[in-house]
C-alpha cells in the first residue's frame, strides 16, 4: 500500500518542484517589477511557498534555507514595489540594489528546490531498488530510473554525488544489473544506463566500482543491443583500464561471439565495441581478438548485404550530381575550402555508414588500430602485417583480398 501511495503521489509533488524551479529562472532572468510583473505567476509561486513555509518546510531540516531565501525574497518584492510609488534617485537605486539581489535570491531559491528534487527522487529510487516490487511496479522504476538518468546527464553536481554516495546508489544499481532472477532485462538495461551515467557525471569517483565490481560481466552476458551499448560508452568513458579488465576477466571471447549475433543491431553495436578495443586496447587485448578470428569475422561482415567499400565513397558523393559544383563553388574561397571539403566528406561518410554499417570495417578496426593510444608504434606495424595476412587467408577470392588490403594500406600509415 505505502508503494502504490508512492507512485500516486511523488509524480504531483515533483511536478510543483519542477514549476517553482522554473519560476525561479524566469524571476531570476527577468527580476523588473515594473507594468504587472508583481502579479506575474512566478512571484505569486514563489510567495505563495513562502505563505505555506510554516506547514510545509519547517518540518524538515534541510529545507530551513529554502525558508530564509523565501523570506527574503518577500521583503526584496515588497521593497521594491513599494519604491515603484517614489521618485527620485534615492528610490532609483534602491530599485537597482534590490532588482539584482532578487535576481540573485531566485537562483539561490532555485537550487535548493533542485537540492529539494534531488532528495525526493534518490530517496524514491533507492528505496525502489532495495525493496521487492511487483511487475506492476515496473514501469514506475523505469521512470525513476529514466529521470535519474537524466538527471546525471546535466552535469555534476556536489550535493548530488553526496547523496547518491550517503544513498549507496550505484552498489543498488549494481545489485539489479547482476541478479536476473529479481528483476526484468529492461529494468536491468536502465540500471545499467543509469551506471553509464554517473561514470560520465564523474568518473574519478565511480570508476573504481565498475573495474573491481561484477558491472562488465553482467553487461556482455545480458548481451543485448542496449547493454552492448552501455559497454562502448564505458570503454570510451575509462579507456584503456577498462579494456585491460575486459581482457584479463576473459570477456574478448563472449564479445567477438556477438559479431555472429542473428540481431543486426547487436552485431552492429558489437562491432563498435571491437573499434573502442581496438583505440584503447593493448598488445594483449588486440592479440586476444585476433585469436578469436576476429578478421575473418570481419570480412564476413563486410561481405554481407551490408557492406560497402569507403574507398569508393568519392564516387558514391559525385553520384548526388551537386557535389562537383559544391566543390568548384568552395574552390573560390581559399583556405576554407579545405575545412568545408572535410566537413561535408565527414557527413556523407556518417549518411553512408548509417546504411552500410560494415562497410569497409576491416580497414576501419586497421585505423583504430593505428590511431589509437593503446599500441607502441612497432606493435602497430606487426599488427598491421598480420592483419593483411588473416585478410588473404580469409578471403574468397583474390579479387576480395585485393580491395580489402588496398583498403587497409589506404586506410592506414605505411
Amino acid at each position: 500500500m505505502e508503494k502504490m501511495e508512492m507512485k500516486q503521489e511523488t509524480p504531483p509533488v515533483l511536478k510543483v518542484l519542477e514549476a517553482l524551479k522554473q519560476a525561479c529562472r524566469d524571476l531570476e532572468a527577468n527580476p523588473s517589477l515594473d507594468s504587472d510583473d508583481s502579479n506575474s505567476s512566478a512571484i505569486k509561486a514563489l510567495l505563495e511557498l513562502e505563505t505555506e513555509s510554516d506547514t510545509i518546510l519547517s518540518k524538515d531540516p534541510n529545507l530551513s534555507t529554502l525558508s530564509q531565501l523565501l523570506a527574503r525574497l518577500k521583503t526584496l518584492v515588497q521593497t521594491l514595489q513599494s519604491s515603484r510609488a517614489r521618485h527620485g534617485l534615492a528610490s532609483f537605486l534602491t530599485r537597482r540594489v534590490s532588482t539584482h539581489s532578487l535576481s540573485r535570491v531566485a537562483a539561490a531559491i532555485g537550487s535548493e528546490i533542485q537540492a529539494w528534487i534531488d532528495r525526493e527522487s534518490v530517496g524514491a529510487l533507492t528505496r525502489a531498488l532495495r525493496d521487492p516490487f511487483e511487475d506492476e511496479d515496473e514501469d514506475e522504476l523505469a521512470r525513476l530510473l529514466t529521470q535519474f538518468e537524466d538527471r546525471v546527464s546535466v552535469g555534476f553536481d556536489r550535493e548530488l554525488q553526496d547523496l547518491v554516495l550517503k544513498s549507496k546508489l550505484f552498489s543498488s544499481l549494481e545489485s539489479i544489473l547482476c541478479n536476473p532472477s529479481s528483476s526484468s532485462r529492461r529494468i536491468r538495461e536502465h540500471s545499467a544506463m543509469a551506471i553509464a551515467g554517473l561514470i560520465r557525471f564523474n568518473k574519478d569517483v565511480f570508476v573504481g566500482q565498475v573495474l573491481m565490481g561484477p558491472t562488465i560481466k553482467a553487461l556482455v552476458t545480458m548481451a543485448s543491443a542496449r547493454s552492448i551499448g552501455v559497454l562502448c560508452s564505458l570503454i570510451r568513458s575509462i579507456k584503456s583500464p577498462l579494456v585491460d579488465e575486459i581482457e584479463s576477466n576473459g570477456q574478448i571471447p563472449k564479445i567477438m561471439g556477438l559479431l555472429s549475433s542473428q540481431d543486426l543491431a547487436i552485431r552492429v553495436l558489437a562491432f563498435d565495441c571491437v573499434l573502442e578495443i581496438g583505440y584503447f586496447g593493448r598488445k594483449e587485448a588486440i592479440d586476444a581478438m585476433l585469436e578469436e578470428d576476429l578478421i575473418r569475422k570481419l570480412v564476413e561482415l563486410q561481405r554481407s548485404e551490408l557492406d560497402g567499400d569507403l574507398i569508393d565513397l568519392g564516387q558514391f558523393e559525385n553520384e548526388d550530381g551537386d557535389d562537383g559544383d559544391e566543390d568548384n563553388r568552395e574552390m573560390s574561397v581559399g583556405g576554407v575550402q579545405v575545412k568545408k571539403t572535410e566537413r561535408r566528406r565527414r557527413r556523407e561518410e556518417k549518411g553512408f555508414l548509417e546504411s552500410h554499417p560494415f562497410a569497409s570495417c576491416v580497414a576501419r578496426f586497421a585505423v583504430q588500430l593505428e590511431v589509437g593510444e593503446g599500441l607502441r608504434q612497432r606493435e602497430r606495424r606487426a599488427f598491421k602485417q598480420q592483419i593483411l595476412v588473416r585478410v588473404r587467408e580469409a578471403s574468397v577470392s583474390d579479387a576480395e583480398a585485393a580491395t580489402i588490403v588496398a583498403e587497409v594500406l589506404w586506410g592506414s600509415s605505411p
